[in-house]
C-alpha cells in the first residue's frame, strides 16, 4: 500500500513479530505478503494476506510490480495499491514459532507486530534487501521524486 502526501510517496511496511525480531530494525521490515497455492490467484492471495496481516481489507485494482526472486529462491509477487490506514491500528494474525530455538516449545506471535508509513529513503533502510526493488519500481511507475 502506498499513499501520496503532496509530492511525497509513503509506503506501508510491517515489522515481523516475535522475540527474535523484537530489537531488529534495519533490513527486517517487509511488505505484507504470504504464500499461495497453485489453485489460488496471486492477486486474490495478496489481498487475503494483506487483510490477515493488517486487519484491514484492501480495495482497488492494484498495479502489478515485477516479481522479485529472493536470496532463498522464493519469488515474491506484489501489487501496489493506493490507500490509507491508521498504521497504529494494525492488528495481525498470529503464527506458532519455536522459542527459544531448538527448545521444542511453541509460542504464538503476530506475523507483524507493528506497521508504519515510510518515505522511499527510509523504506530502503528498513526493508529486507530482496524487496527494495518494489519501492524503486513504484517510484518509477508513478513518476514520483525520491524524497
Amino acid at each position: 500500500m502506498y499513499r501520496l502526501r503532496g509530492p511525497s510517496l509513503e509506503v506501508l511496511l510491517g515489522h515481523p513479530g516475535g522475540p527474535y525480531w523484537a530489537k531488529k530494525e534495519e533490513h527486517v521490515w517487509s511488505i505484507p505478503k504470504g504464500e499461495f497455492s497453485k489453485e489460488e490467484d496471486a492477486l486474490t492471495a495478496a489481498r487475503r494476506e494483506f487483510e490477515e496481516e493488517t486487519g484491514f481489507p484492501v480495495g482497488g485494482n492494484g498495479i502489478p510490480l515485477t516479481p522479485l526472486k529472493q536470496p532463498s529462491g522464493k519469488i515474491i509477487y506484489a501489487w501496489a495499491v493506493e490507500g490509507d490506514l491508521d498504521a497504529a491500528s494494525v492488528k495481525s494474525n498470529t503464527c506458532a514459532v519455536e522459542w527459544p530455538p531448538r527448545s521444542g516449545r511453541l509460542i504464538d506471535v503476530p506475523e507483524i507486530d507493528r506497521a508504519e508509513w515510510f518515505s522511499p529513503v527510509c523504506a530502503r533502510e528498513k526493508l529486507v534487501k530482496g524487496q527494495v526493488g518494489f519501492v524503486d519500481e513504484l517510484l518509477s511507475l508513478l513518476g514520483v521524486e525520491d524524497v
